[in-house]
């Protein structure tokens, strides 16, 4: 079949998930960056990528932001933003000792982890953190007590696991992860831990749940689904393996529009899109307008939830901002 013969077909559409894309803590880590630019000036040094989206640091690498792996990195007495993912508490000893402005952008739904397992720790609890080996929010969460956290990586981790004492072990978890693969860990976690606790409110964050939530509705309905959203984004990578979970014939990761492969597209008639919590809305537009060349321009966009939640910036960067505007 000709391209022009696949465009012309009756019947393609285009089903777009809402909620999608910016979460209220990656709206604020990136705002975050953006102000600090402003208000003290190139360059700013950011360790690890403030959100998992590579064309979000390459943009503010273009604004004058420098993306560093660690501390040591950075010149003393410069200014240092930590990532939406949170850092361990040694991160920020190490950015004292090296004289250096610190403005952490960690998501608060993170922070809310990070105060739970020091809660925990502090009652000598063993804590069961549920979540994926090398990703930056559990490096994080687990320095803040190592001695009793230890990681389960999805269900499979289960069987390592070990405690002192069966009545006093609590799980805590990554906020990103699939959400139905995290409660077949806890229930299999419980099946040898009867007496586990569960945190005091759910650790898997609104926008992670929400997204994936509006991926069950559409995706029975679609042949393919595409995600916006880079690779080591743990929710956008989610998303792809709960479309295909949840009935879609496909699913495919992009970071840009230009990656999408004719071939995904050749015996479609819906195309699912969504994006992950990091991404900008102007990517998902870009592949909009890339499907409705390719006679995808029915597109209905399908609702599940309303998200008003806003966090305002970091404390220390508010406090210049308001020292700045009262010099004039």
């Amino acid at each position: 079949m000709t391209q022009a013969e696949a465009t012309s077909r009756p019947g393609k559409r285009v089903l777009l998930a809402k909620p999608r894309g910016y979460c209220a803590g990656v709206d604020r880590a990136v705002q975050t960056v953006e102000e600090a630019l402003k208000l003290y000036g190139a360059p700013i040094y950011v360790r690890k990528q403030i959100v998992h989206n590579k064309h979000v640091v390459q943009t503010l690498e273009s604004q004058g932001a420098i993306f560093v792996e660690e501390n040591e990195e950075v010149p003393e007495g410069a200014t240092v933003i930590f990532s939406a993912h949170g850092v361990a508490p040694e991160v920020y000893e190490q950015a004292r000792q090296r004289s250096l402005r610190a403005i952490d952008a960690t998501c608060p739904l993170v922070t809310k982890v990070h105060q739970e397992a020091k809660r925990f720790a502090a009652e000598d609890y063993d804590i069961l953190l549920i979540g994926h080996e090398g990703h930056e929010e559990v490096i994080g969460t687990a320095g803040e007590a190592p001695a009793h956290i230890q990681l389960v990586d999805g269900p499979d981790g289960v069987d390592k696991v070990t405690v002192r004492d069966p009545e006093k072990v609590v799980w805590l978890s990554q906020t990103t992860l699939s959400v139905d693969e995290t409660l077949e860990t806890v229930a299999r976690l419980k099946q040898r831990l009867p007496l586990l606790q569960s945190p005091p409110s759910d650790d898997i964050c609104y926008a992670t749940s929400n997204r994936q939530h509006v991926v069950k509705e559409i995706a029975p309905d679609c042949d393919v689904v595409i995600v916006v959203g880079s690779r080591n984004s743990s929710n956008s990578v989610r998303l792809v393996e709960v479309a295909v979970d949840a009935g879609a014939r496909a699913g495919y990761l992009v970071d840009f529009a230009h990656e999408i492969d004719d071939a995904w597209l050749a015996d479609a008639r819906t195309v699912g899109v969504t994006s992950g919590a990091s991404v900008p809305e102007e990517l998902v537009r870009d592949v909009l307008t890339h499907l409705a060349a390719r006679g995808f321009g029915d597109v209905e966009e399908i609702l599940t939830a309303n998200e008003r939640l806003t966090f305002s910036l970091p404390q220390e960067l508010k406090r210049d901002m308001k020292a700045a505007a009262a010099r004039g």
